[in-house]
């Protein structure tokens, strides 16, 4: 296990910043993602982690060790790509053992160490299969295979199950991290896709435009979004933003949305205009709630509804229970938790202070 550290990492291609002096603490045995859209710097920062790429400034540690100018293979560090990068010609077992070889291991290490990854792999039965005729699933457990035998201080994993079908990807995930805590191992993570990330993290890193916006847990990143890109990047439907009448004070425990009253927890002053962001299953239908609108379109799930509402202060997303029985052109009123509302400034996208704490805990 290592602690992996970037201290103002920068990354520049020409006129083009990928990483913008990033700060960023990865825990010994902790499951990281790095989470965003594409182009957003999540990969880059990876590859300066391997060193595959050097830093246009910045520092990156391992286990306290300033390993920025230190080429891949003297990091001690296992890559696993997207594209798993096996050799077909080559049987299971071979693949696997490879970059022990490499290493010049002692043969009976090799047996030892691919035979124990293959148990815990569940694919002792392939071994001495070829591995151009494997399946995605196979051939990424083959790729898992090599990094875990060379017993690295930290994986860094870049998009690995991006290849497989959904029902596959949904298993692997699982998988994933069932290995990750049998080996108690620091891992990396890069993915755009925010289910692989809420399955598998101990702590999500969201990055935009080079920025990371938010690291912390799940469960902090999904209830309290550090700005309103995380909101509306994490949660499916994503937060609802609506604007609110005015100014708000220090302390104040009351907005106006459209002039109608709405009880909020307690928090920090805006300088300017300010948006309330709720997430959808946290409106509930209220035949006197302050917010009013008609039902346009719902989505039925089995277990709930997501009602599209208009309103006047622009389309809002409501999950409500399956019997909901609303059709389209319904007129519905709606209200908000107050312990679950959000204020955020308009002008830099950034939640208020205070709003974690007084939004009622972590339940």
């Amino acid at each position: 296990m290592a602690t992996i550290a970037l201290a103002n990492l920068h990354k520049r291609f020409g006129d083009f910043v990928a990483v913008r002096n990033t700060n960023l603490t990865v825990g010994a045995g902790r499951f990281v993602v790095l989470l965003g859209p594409s182009g957003c710097g999540k990969t880059t920062t990876l590859r300066m982690i391997a060193g595959l790429e050097l830093p246009s400034a910045g520092r990156i540690l391992i286990d306290g060790e300033d390993v920025t100018a230190l080429r891949a293979r003297e990091r001690d560090i296992a890559f696993v790509f997207q594209m798993f990068a096996l050799y077909p010609h080559m049987t299971v077992r071979d693949n696997i053992a490879f970059p022990l070889r490499n290493e010049h291991v002692p043969r009976h290490e090799i047996a030892s160490r691919v035979g124990a990854a293959a148990r815990m792999l569940r694919i002792e039965g392939i071994l001495d299969r070829k591995t151009g005729g494997l399946s995605g699933g196979d051939r990424q457990r083959v790729a898992l295979g090599r990094a875990i035998v060379r017993q690295p201080k930290a994986f860094l994993m870049d998009e690995p199950l991006g290849t497989l079908d959904a029902d596959f990807r949904e298993l692997m995930c699982l998988e994933l991290r069932k290995l990750h805590n049998a080996l108690a191992a620091t891992t990396v993570y890069v993915t755009h896709d925010q289910s692989e990330a809420m399955a598998m993290a101990d702590d999500i890193v969201v990055m935009n435009e080079g920025e990371v916006l938010q690291a912390a847990s799940p469960h902090e990143i999904y209830h309290y979004p550090a700005t309103v890109f995380v909101g509306n990047f994490i949660g499916s439907p994503p937060m609802n933003f609506l604007p609110v009448d005015g100014a708000v004070a220090a302390g104040q425990e009351q907005v106006l949305l459209h002039g109608a009253p709405v009880p909020v927890p307690r928090c920090g002053q805006a300088a300017g205009r300010v948006l309330l962001g709720i997430r959808p299953e946290h409106l509930a239908l209220d035949e006197r709630g302050p917010l009013r609108g008609r039902v346009v379109a719902d989505e039925y799930l089995g277990s709930h509804q997501v009602l599209m509402i208009e309103t006047a202060l622009g389309m809002v997303r409501a999950r409500v229970g399956k019997d909901a029985g609303l059709a389209a052109g319904a007129p519905v009123g709606l209200s908000l938790r107050r312990e679950r509302a959000l204020l955020y400034d308009q002008s830099s996208g950034r939640l208020l202070p205070g709003a974690t704490q007084a939004g009622g805990g972590h339940g």
